[in-house]
């Protein structure tokens, strides 16, 4: 004899079961998700929490108990998975939409202190902005713009050869690069 249901299984409207179904059924959808449809499925046939467990090859009725609750909250929105544990993600979509704009800009070698972007540098000048981002990582920012698409260029601008003003301790100095004809061909 089984317990008394807390939260039963609400009765499901005709357009919920033909999409329960279609879900279950479907090849190319998440296994998790055909797994939950087919839970929700069974438990509306009438079959009690353990039984429907069993019959997808679960062990525990308590798990398809709070799946159930759920989607009496949450309708069928209740089978997409949710996070799956660990560390909230520390950045959310207006952060890494701030971080692609930032890397879409051209940046300044006044400024910038380079005429091409490296991830340090802009993990930099998003830390140094005041709308910018002061914890961000170098990771966070390669993971945001892969994400996005972007690819390290296999080819460079890099700033022009020749005569460059370095900064040592004697103060600013010209540095002259002997091989620049050679480099620039």
């Amino acid at each position: 004899m089984t317990r008394r249901r807390k939260d039963p299984l609400r009765t499901l409207s005709n357009d919920e079961r033909a999409q329960l179904v279609r879900l279950s059924r479907s090849p190319t959808a998440p296994a998790a998700q055909a797994t939950r449809a087919t839970l929700v499925l069974l438990v509306s046939d009438g079959r009690d929490y353990q039984q429907a467990a069993r019959a997808v090859g679960r062990k525990s009725g308590d798990a398809v108990s709070r799946l159930v609750a759920r989607f009496n909250r949450e309708g069928p929105a209740a089978l997409e998975p949710r996070h799956g544990g660990g560390r909230q993600p520390a950045y959310g979509p207006a952060d890494r939409g701030r971080i692609l704009r930032e890397a879409a800009r051209t940046p300044t070698p006044e400024a910038d202190g380079a005429a091409v972007w490296s991830l340090s540098l802009l993990r930099k000048a998003l830390r140094a902005a005041p709308d910018g981002l002061p914890r961000v990582s170098t990771f966070t920012v390669w993971a945001t713009l892969h994400a996005a698409g972007y690819t390290f260029p296999r080819t460079r601008t890099w700033c022009p050869t020749g005569p460059a003003v370095r900064r040592r301790k004697a103060g600013l100095v010209t540095v002259t690069d002997p091989d620049a004809a050679a480099k620039k061909s």
